[in-house]
Formats: structure tokens, sequence, C-alpha cells
């Protein structure tokens, strides 16, 4: 699959998209705690992009991934999850207004969700044959 123009355009427009819904759920309430919650997205996939090279030599199988590869991961996954727990439990603690976790977690879900869309189209894979 050849990731062209058009795909950095509209990747560009829901990365645009998640970031207004969560400015306008900070804007609107006045109320800046759900900008955490784009911190967090925004942060995810760094732990996969920093251990993912950290995985075994060239004579291994790339399906066997070390234990810094699967720490990687599960940081990922703690972040993530903080990133979509964080509006429920400011919610829930009367914190912010149900609108106010509704449209920072559609925000930040489409703020990953491009971030992964990016990362999966632009791969770039190190064969060599």
């Amino acid at each position: 699959m050849s990731a062209g123009l058009k795909t950095v355009i509209l990747l560009s427009f829901v990365l645009a998209v998640g970031f207004l819904l969560i400015i306008l759920s900070c804007a609107l309430w006045v109320n800046w705690l759900p900008l955490l919650v784009a911190l967090t997205f925004v942060l995810a996939p760094l732990p996969n992009a920093l251990f993912a090279h950290c995985g075994g030599d060239e004579f291994s199988s790339s399906d066997n991934a070390t234990g810094a590869v699967d720490l990687g991961r599960f940081l990922t996954s703690i972040i993530v999850v903080t990133g979509f727990a964080l509006p429920v439990v400011l919610t829930h603690s009367e914190v912010l207004k149900p609108g106010v976790c509704a449209m920072s977690i559609i925000g930040g879900g489409l703020v990953y969700g491009t971030i992964l869309a990016y990362s999966a189209a632009f791969r770039q894979d190190d064969e060599y044959d």
C-alpha cells in the first residue's frame, strides 16, 4: 500500500478534529483538565517507538518479542487506558461534566487512532531480500 498525499491530508484532518474536540471540551466548560487526555494520547506511542528496536538480532525470528519490546507494549497500554479512564474518573468525582468526558474521550480516540494509522501507513520494513 503506497501512502500518498491523500492519506496525509486525511490523517491531518482527523488529527485536527481530535484536537479541536479536546480543546472545545476544555474551553466550553472552562475546565482545562481534559488537556491531560491530549497529553496522554500524544505520549502513548513513545514507549513502542523507543523499545521497538530493542529486539533480537537479524538471525532471530521476528515473531519472538524480547522483554524490552513487551515492556514498551505494556507501557503503551497503560498510557492508553489512562487516557480513556481519566475523564471517566474525573466525571465520576464530579470534577468534569459528562459532555466534557464524552468530547475528550472521542477527541483522544481520534488523536491516538490518527497516530496509529500514520505509523501503519508509513511503516518501512527492513527487509533486505
